[in-house]
């Protein structure tokens, strides 16, 4: 009963279906839109922008520049060397940046952190050395670095003398020679 019942349904589907033509003709590969025939067409062609070729006394002209130099017209010499020297007064007054210093010692013991730090001053007199104390724990700095490189170059100098050295990006003073 089943079956009888899928072949009657099969077979409606079937009569409804539309005809395919089994023509060999090749199918048209023209996908474009077809305007309706029933809209006017438009004349665009009036609002196209035309573009002529060069002309003979432009190209003349355009030789004469090439070989006489150009002049400028407006000079803003003076404006530009008052606005340089207010930056450079401006950049005299800034005395922090961010940069990097080593962290040479970090611990309880005062008098460890003290030999760390005269072993760093004795054998390079030219660094910079910070203690801090925030109870219960001492912190030596070593350096002001503007850049990471010349950072990891004195951190590969002071690890002999401090191990566990490590870097650490920081608020560096800038000219120190001021102060």
């Amino acid at each position: 009963m089943s079956l009888i019942s899928a072949l009657l349904a099969l077979a409606s589907c079937a009569a409804t279906a539309p005809t395919v033509a089994t023509t060999t003709a090749p199918a048209s590969t023209d996908t474009t839109r077809k305007a309706p025939s029933s809209l006017p067409v438009e004349d665009l062609s009036k609002y196209r922008p035309t573009f002529g070729g060069a002309k003979p006394e432009a190209s003349a002209t355009a030789a004469a520049t090439k070989s006489r130099p150009v002049l400028p017209t407006n000079q803003v010499n003076a404006q530009i060397d008052q606005r340089l020297r207010d930056q450079a007064y401006t950049n005299q007054n800034v005395k922090y940046a961010q940069g990097y210093r080593i962290l040479a010692y970090v611990g309880l013991e005062r008098d460890q952190a003290m030999s760390i730090r005269r072993a760093i001053i004795g054998q390079y007199p030219e660094e910079t050395d910070y203690v801090t104390f925030k109870q219960p724990v001492y912190r030596l700095w070593v350096g002001d670095y503007l850049t990471r490189l010349e950072a990891e170059q004195a951190l590969q100098r002071i690890r002999p003398l401090a191990p566990k050295a490590d870097l650490q990006p920081a608020q560096i003073v800038l000219n120190k020679t001021a102060y």
